[in-house]
């Protein structure tokens, strides 16, 4: 089973190719004249291809805003062709609920398959061999290997003990026989476990609600930043709240949480008391977003725009001690240091 070179290259499911309208996750390689060529990630970055009238349904204005080399985002399958080896891709036809669902299955699928390179690589094992053996099998029987995965870490014996491997061997009489052997040798066995468990953990689920506050009273800031300190103090160890400013009126509040009852729970609680501080000084607050789980998508959208915020900030900018930039809010509010004001 062993040997001195392994091959770790391997997609991550059994099937070489995708289905016709499945959603994949690609990253653009380069773009071409009549498109952009694509590597799906999840098929051992097998070569697609996105036409540029396949990038919107709308007009294209400009094709820079819609793709760009390096990216990494779903998109569906319009046509495969496995002799040739040709993949037409279409990002116009992939709908928020396709994004969602390969983007949770890209996620778990990505994890796996970490797990299962790590293991190919210090046990000295091809990591296709792992796959055929271990990992397409878990998926078949469970749906997901993930699903499998998270098992093994309270009960790995009747996860993996289970997966077999035929092994041809010469009987006594000169002639080849099959045999039916364990499929994980036990040190290739302790190995995976051991990275099962250091790597599954469970992963808190992001909670974000989104908010417009104001207030133009004398001391508008300060009451701001005093509403802002009453939602933070409305979390707890397990479930800690986070307010940040979007860009004047707009602001962010943010937990982390295993339990996303309790995480939706903690948010409705802090904008009641931002609510309330913030009326007490003639404020006003709106709930644009109630609370929610949010993607890691949305949370890199997010970091995205109040990153270009921050650089038309800068550029526009004059005084940075200026009192029109503490009346409108520019900045970032620092609710744990009341003598600093606002932190740039």
């Amino acid at each position: 089973m062993a040997t001195n070179s392994p091959n770790l290259e391997c997609r991550m499911y059994e099937a070489k190719y995708p289905e016709v309208d499945q959603a994949v996750m690609i990253q653009v390689k380069s773009m071409a004249d009549s498109g952009a060529y694509v590597a799906l990630l999840e098929y051992n970055n097998i070569e697609g291809m996105i036409l540029f009238s396949e990038l919107s349904r709308r007009r294209i204005r400009s094709i820079s805003s819609l793709i760009k080399v390096g990216r990494i985002e779903p998109v569906m399958v319009l046509r495969v062709d496995k002799e040739k080896g040709y993949i037409d891709l279409s990002k116009r036809r992939v709908s928020e609920e396709d994004i969602s669902a390969c983007e949770e299955r890209y996620n778990k699928s990505k994890l796996v398959h970490s797990i299962m390179r790590h293991v190919a690589e210090t046990m000295g094992i091809d990591l296709e061999d792992l796959y055929i053996h271990v990992g397409w099998p878990l998926y078949r029987k469970y749906g997901h290997a993930f699903e499998a995965f998270k098992l093994v870490v309270s009960d790995p014996d009747s996860i993996l003990n289970s997966l077999t491997r035929e092994v041809k061997e010469i009987g006594p009489d000169g002639k080849e026989v099959t045999k039916v052997a364990p499929a994980l040798s036990e040190e290739v066995k302790d190995a995976l476990v051991k990275n099962i468990r250091r790597r599954m953990t469970p992963q808190p689920l992001k909670i974000r609600a989104d908010i417009e506050m104001k207030c133009f009273q004398f001391d508008g800031v300060l009451h701001i930043k005093e509403a802002m300190r009453k939602a933070e103090a409305a979390g707890n160890a397990d479930c800690p709240v986070k307010i940040k400013l979007v860009a004047p009126p707009a602001y962010v509040l943010n937990t982390q949480t295993l339990d996303k009852e309790q995480g939706i729970a903690i948010l409705t609680k802090a904008i009641a008391a931002c609510t309330e501080e913030i009326e007490r000084h003639k404020g006003k607050l709106a709930v644009k977003e109630a609370p929610r789980v949010v993607s890691e998508r949305e949370d890199k959208l997010l970091a995205e725009q109040m990153a270009k915020l921050g650089r038309e900030n800068e550029e526009i900018s004059g005084d940075e001690d200026s009192e029109e930039e503490e009346d409108t809010g520019m900045g970032e509010i620092d609710v744990e240091n009341s003598g600093t004001g606002i932190r740039e």
